[in-house]
């Protein structure tokens, strides 16, 4: 039962993307019993025994650099520069979910890939992608609720009184990692808008999609490294770049973009706006993506946020561990 509680602690702190995603939230409104501002909420994700320079949510990580290669499919759908067809350089990063830079790579199930995209026109979008496709919980309120449960014991009466974690329950009991980042599911989780040139918005998700065959388990001369995935990763770049196809989920009327832990059904339209190019790879500290604090929320012109309440506690939060860290560097 340790183990399993374990597993949900990783996981679920993994898909909000840590403690940090909230700390606007409660800064803003409180706790209904209990103030707590966004210090108190950094302290919490952080623990008694911060890595100073370092994320205080998906700490271990390294950079990557590359291209998306836009197909144009999109650009009825948005101004954006970024899916006019053609090419724009990115700089990202790759990482497991856990506030320790040190953690092996395979001890941690949910994994992330960040992009930050900018256009010649200096138009830039961001997007912190995770490998589960939807949310536990679909209030910050909550979450801070499930932080507890899972601290006393208490996270099987919780989902018990939280039927919203049904999906989020579903994925994580069939879900199996796979030996390689570059053969992983990064799903937006959270729903967005692009905006066409009259002004009309289409809600979307997107996921990166591997171009290469999965494999189950890490080969065996990377297996016994806390590095494993990051090394694997690193041999395959000495072959050939890494190629994701970015797909967009078209929603309907009938969906809900402000609700991150429904799947949409899979009968929606999809639509391939280009590929993600990874290129080289380089560790975090000594990468362009050391400086980046990927906020969902750095949008181009002809993107645009739902009102999905976790997501907009986001930003700000953000801000404050990237201080924390800017300060201790």
């Amino acid at each position: 039962m340790a183990q399993a509680v374990s597993w949900w602690r990783y996981a679920l702190v993994g898909v909000l993307v840590g403690a940090l995603a909230l700390a606007f939230y409660f800064a803003a409104t409180g706790f209904p019993s209990n103030k707590v501002d966004a210090q108190d909420f950094v302290d919490l994700q952080q623990g008694a025994n911060p890595h100073e320079g370092f994320r205080r949510a998906h700490a271990k990580g390294f950079c990557v650099a590359g291209d998306f290669i836009s197909s144009g499919a999109l650009a009825d759908y948005s101004v954006a520069e970024v899916f006019a067809a053609g090419s724009t350089p990115l700089q990202g990063r790759i990482s497991i979910a856990g506030n320790n830079p040190l953690a092996p790579d395979l001890k941690a199930p949910v994994r992330s890939l960040a992009l930050s995209i900018e256009t010649a026109a200096g138009d830039v979008w961001r997007t912190a992608m995770n490998t589960p496709p939807v949310m536990a919980v679909r209030h910050p309120q909550d979450f801070y609720q499930q932080l507890v449960a899972l601290g006393n014991g208490t996270i099987q009466q919780f989902f018990a009184e939280h039927p919203e974690s049904a999906t989020f329950r579903e994925w994580a009991a069939g879900y199996r990692a796979s030996g390689s980042f570059a053969t992983e599911v990064y799903h937006s989780i959270n729903a967005f808008y692009l905006v066409a040139a009259n002004g009309e918005r289409q809600a979307v998700r997107w996921r990166a999609v591997p171009r290469a065959e999965r494999i189950d388990a890490v080969p065996a001369e990377f297996a016994d490294s806390d590095d494993a995935l990051q090394q694997e990763f690193t041999a395959r770049l000495r072959e050939q770049p890494v190629v994701f196809d970015l797909v967009f989920t078209l929603a309907e009327a009938n969906d809900d973009e402000t609700d991150p832990t429904v799947l949409w059904p899979s009968a929606r339209t999809e639509i391939v706006a280009g590929q993600i190019v990874l290129r080289s790879a380089s560790a975090q500290l000594e990468g362009d993506c050391n400086a980046i604090n990927f906020d969902p929320l750095v949008l181009p012109d002809g993107m645009a946020a739902t009102a999905d309440k976790i997501l907009r506690a986001r930003s700000a939060a953000y801000a404050e561990s990237y201080r924390r860290r800017a300060r201790e560097q």
